[in-house]
Parts: C-alpha cells; sequence; structure tokens
C-alpha cells in the first residue's frame, strides 16, 4: 500500500534489529521506540497521538513478561501491533441499521475528497450485500455534480433522485425521502454540498440537510493524501455534525498515510471505510486489525482471501489446477488467468496483501506495469485458437503476423513466448515436487526467480 510505504520500511528494520536480539534490554526498547517515534511522526501521524502510543508500548514492553520471554522482540512487535489496531479503532465499525427502513446516509466533506464518488462506491457496495439503495444529489453548488452522480447511478444500475440545481437542498432530500419510501428502498445516500474550506453557510445547510432526512450515519469523506488536514477538518466537521463514521479516500496515493493512524483517536469517530482506487468496486470496509498488519508488512491475506472468494470463479481454478500440475497449460488457459486475477484488482495492492512482500527485494522491485500486462493480453488475443492450444507451431511467420494483429514488435511476441515456455517447465518442477520428488534441485530453480510476463 502506497500510503504506508515508507512507514513500513522503517518499522520493519527497527524490528528486524530487535528480531536478531536473544535478549532485550530496557536501553533497546528506548531505542527502539525512538526510531517508531520518528518514523511515525515522519507519516504525518498527530503529535499527541504518537506520544500516546509510544507511552503505552513502552509501558508494555517494559514488562517482566517482555524480559523474560525467549523471543522478546517477537512479544514487542506484537505489543505494537495490538496498540496500532487499538489506535485505528480496535474492531471493524459497521454501519448503522434503521429499524424501519430505509437505512438513511448522510455524505459530508470538503469539494475534492472524493464525496461523489464514494456515495457512487457505497451504493455498489450495499447493493452486493443485496440492498436496493437510492441516492440523491443535494450538491447544488458544485457544476457537474449532480450529473456525475446520475452518470455513477446509471454504470451500477442505482436509481438516482434529483431535482437538479435550481432547488434548494432541503426540499430537494425533503421530496427524495418521500420518493425512497414510495420505492421501498432500503437505503437512502444523501451526496452533499462541499466547499474548498469550513464555513458558516455551508454547516448551516447541511445541519438543516440534518434535520430533514435524520441520518442513521453521517459519514465524513476525508483524502488520506491530507496528512494532517484530514484530521483537523474530521474534528471541525464533527463538532457541528455529530459523525458517526470517516470514510478514508486515496488510501493507494503516495502519501504517508498519517491520517489513518490519527483520525479515531482526534475525534472519536471510526473509519467506516477505505477507497483504494478509482474503479466503483475500489471500496472496502476498513478493518483496524488488518490495516495495522499492513502497516507492519505482515501482509493482509483475509483480505486477499475475501477478495479472491468473491471473484474468482472456483471450477475454473480447480481445472486450471489440473492442467498445471499435468503441465497441459496452454496460451488459453493463460489468458484465463490473466483474466481472473485481473478481477482482484491492481496487482501492486495485491502483493501488498502478501506477508513479507517488503522483505522480497526481487519482487517488491518487480514493475507491476499495467500497460504491460495489456501488451501481454493483446499478443495472446491475435494468435489463432490452434497456435493458443500448440504454442510450439508458432513459427516466424506466425510470430510476425501476431505482433502486427497485435500492435507490439517481434522482440516482444519472442520474449513472451519463452517466458511461457519457461513457466510451463516451471510447472513440470512444480508437480514433480508436489508428487513427493526430492525437491532441492526445484529449490535451486525457484531462488534463480521466475519471470512475470507482465512485470516491467
Amino acid at each position: 500500500m502506497a500510503a504506508f510505504e515508507g512507514l513500513t520500511s522503517r518499522l520493519q528494520s527497527v524490528f528486524g534489529k530487535l528480531k536478531g536480539k536473544g535478549k532485550v534490554g530496557e536501553d533497546d526498547i528506548k531505542e527502539a521506540m525512538r526510531e517508531v517515534r520518528l518514523a511515525l511522526l515522519e507519516a504525518d501521524v498527530n503529535f499527541k497521538v504518537v506520544k500516546q502510543f509510544i507511552a503505552n508500548v513502552k509501558e508494555k514492553a517494559l514488562g517482566q513478561e517482555v524480559m523474560k520471554s525467549f523471543t522478546p522482540g517477537m512479544v514487542i512487535i506484537d505489543i505494537v501491533n495490538k496498540e496500532m489496531t487499538a489506535l485505528m479503532g480496535g474492531e471493524q465499525s459497521k454501519l448503522a441499521k434503521a429499524n424501519k427502513p430505509p437505512t438513511v446516509i448522510m455524505m459530508v466533506g470538503l469539494q475534492g475528497a472524493g464525496k461523489t464518488t464514494t456515495t457512487g462506491k457505497l451504493a455498489r457496495l450495499l447493493q452486493k450485500q443485496n440492498h436496493k439503495p437510492m441516492l440523491i444529489a443535494a450538491d447544488i453548488y458544485r457544476p457537474a455534480a449532480i450529473k456525475q452522480l446520475q452518470v455513477l447511478g446509471e454504470q451500477i444500475n442505482a436509481p438516482v433522485f434529483s431535482l437538479g440545481d435550481k432547488v434548494s437542498p432541503v426540499e430537494i432530500v425533503t421530496k427524495g425521502m418521500e420518493h425512497a419510501k414510495e420505492h421501498h428502498h432500503d437505503y437512502v445516500i444523501v451526496d452533499t454540498a462541499g466547499r474548498l474550506h469550513i464555513d458558516e453557510a455551508l454547516m448551516d445547510e447541511l445541519k438543516q440537510v440534518k434535520e430533514v432526512i435524520k441520518p442513521n450515519e453521517i459519514l465524513l469523506v476525508i483524502d488520506a493524501m491530507t496528512g494532517q488536514d484530514a484530521v483537523n477538518v474530521a474534528e471541525s466537521f464533527h463538532q457541528q455534525m455529530e459523525l458517526t463514521g470517516v470514510v478514508l479516500t486515496k488510501l493507494d496515493g503516495d502519501t504517508r498515510g498519517g491520517a489513518a493512524l490519527s483520525v479515531k483517536a482526534v475525534t472519536g469517530t471510526p473509519i467506516k471505510f477505505a477507497a483504494l482506487g478509482e474503479k466503483i468496486d475500489a471500496l472496502e470496509p476498513f478493518h483496524p486489525e488488518r490495516m495495522a498488519s499492513r502497516i507492519l508488512g505482515m501482509g493482509d491475506m483475509l483480505t486477499l482471501i475475501e477478495k479472491a472468494q468473491s471473484s474468482i470463479d472456483e471450477e475454473k481454478a480447480k481445472e486450471l489446477e489440473r492442467k498445471m500440475r499435468k503441465a497441459e497449460f496452454t496460451f488459453e488457459d493463460f489468458l484465463e488467468q490473466m483474466e481472473q486475477v485481473k478481477k482482484l484488482g491492481p496487482l501492486d495492492q495485491i502483493m501488498d496483501m502478501m506477508p513479507g512482500m517488503g522483505k522480497m527485494k526481487g519482487l517488491k522491485n518487480l514493475n507491476v506495469d499495467e500497460r504491460k500486462l495489456a501488451q501481454t493480453e493483446a499478443i495472446v488475443k491475435s494468435m489463432t485458437t490452434v497456435e493458443k492450444r500448440n504454442p510450439e507451431i508458432i513459427n516466424a511467420s506466425r510470430r510476425k503476423r501476431i505482433a502486427n494483429g497485435s500492435g507490439t514488435s517481434l522482440r516482444d511476441v519472442n520474449q513472451l513466448i519463452k517466458q511461457f515456455e519457461e513457466m510451463k517447465k516451471m510447472m513440470k518442477q512444480f508437480s514433480g515436487m508436489m508428487d513427493g520428488k526430492s525437491g532441492k534441485k526445484m529449490k535451486n530453480k525457484l531462488a534463480k526467480g521466475m519471470k512475470f510476463p507482465f512485470g516491467g
């Protein structure tokens, strides 16, 4: 996760030193905590939050059970993990539900934080859980805000209630709520106006809207890339509106990520969702324990497994495994596999979820180039069915035709075919290893690394 790259590598180096020690003394802990403190401050975590966090960790780390433990370094990492989880809210904070439908969610935030897009993403998430959300376009000030919401609604097939930009937001939400009840929508998400800064007029209007719709949730959408400002914005909105939750956007951006670690501690408001990308389904429930695990470089296998379960066709996966074991893997299967992997989301995000990825230098530096992925797809799609099933028949003239058809060079085609053959060989080795044969040779070959046909 780009948001925490710097922090993760700093913390891993601190913990690496601790792990290497058989005994850990008070001075070691103080030194480690000094480095953790600096790393957190550099990641733009709120100063008061850092101070309290370090005090909590230090107190527990200096306890007798750590000093007497056989693996003091591991115990300290566990303490940091638990404290970081607690800092971000402890456990996942779910959406409130109205006793009588519809459940009303009011989206608030400054202009440019991604409020309208997040409204669409949240509707999509609710649809996946078999709900029937309706969106209300109540931002009458930002040019194209209503149109943007309508486009998002069309994209996910969710109705958008609008009365244009000449009617007051209070009237829009009053009529919108009536419409939602008449048409039996179980969720209503209201997109409200934002400004470039917090002002009295904005807050007054939001309070009037709140009075009419009586929301079960007031979610503040904030841009994680604004760092400390995100926390200040959250504090101001909370004082005026009594927020029930926060949605962090642009957590995949190249940022220091401190907002994620500060906002709950400063405002007392839980982070309920995190947006990790532009796509309409790039919104995830926020799990503090999984986020802490990612930050500490331990990966996030639970999220990865959930993504795989919801995206990957189980029957196809079993068939693919059978073909790989028998080394019957063709370019058709390769294309199928690429389609399945693409469903999981950007490859660099998937890699971030795998434990120890930060330490595997070869893979960490593997530049997952999405354009290369598209190029690979184009080459395979330019092959005939016979060629895909029997790559060995692809001679020089066929390669030339494939290069022309895919808009790539002969070198690109040759390189892909070579990598594909290497992959097949590797699969044979794997199946040999799985069948209980000596894995020693295999380990040596694996150590040399396997070229990804879509690596940069």
